[in-house]
């Protein structure tokens, strides 16, 4: 079974970049421009694993995260922040709303590959 990912992040190139690679692994991949975007279309997507940017327009991942909780259907579902940020605070703030894990752009493709397995829960 493959595993269904929803990928935001306000650039296309990045969204063409993270589809790109997660198709090549085997995964579905849905994405989306931004937090707002991306609530719309997460339950259609029922995803095993978010994987979110952090500065996006309209909403931003913080905001996209606290949503994802708060929602009775993807409430457990691991998010991956994939941020050019990398501050301890920031890191912070997303681990205490409830983001599984943080990795910083440009991304290796293997690494984030790895940790989309380890952290999905199917």
């Amino acid at each position: 079974m493959s595993l269904s990912i929803l990928a935001i992040d306000d650039s296309r190139t990045m969204r063409n970049l993270l589809r790109a690679a997660l198709e090549e692994a085997g995964f579905l991949v849905t994405t989306a421009e931004d937090g707002a975007d991306g609530i719309e279309k997460l339950e259609a997507a029922n995803p095993d694993v978010i994987i979110t940017d952090i500065n996006m327009p309209v909403m931003d991942g913080f905001g996209l995260i606290e949503q994802v909780r708060q929602s009775k259907c993807s409430a457990s579902v691991p998010i991956l922040v994939l941020s050019t940020e990398s501050s301890d605070a920031l890191k912070s703030r997303a681990r205490s709303i409830g983001a599984t894990g943080w990795i910083v752009k440009p991304f290796n493709d293997i690494k984030l590959i790895s940790a989309i397995r380890r952290v999905a829960r199917v």
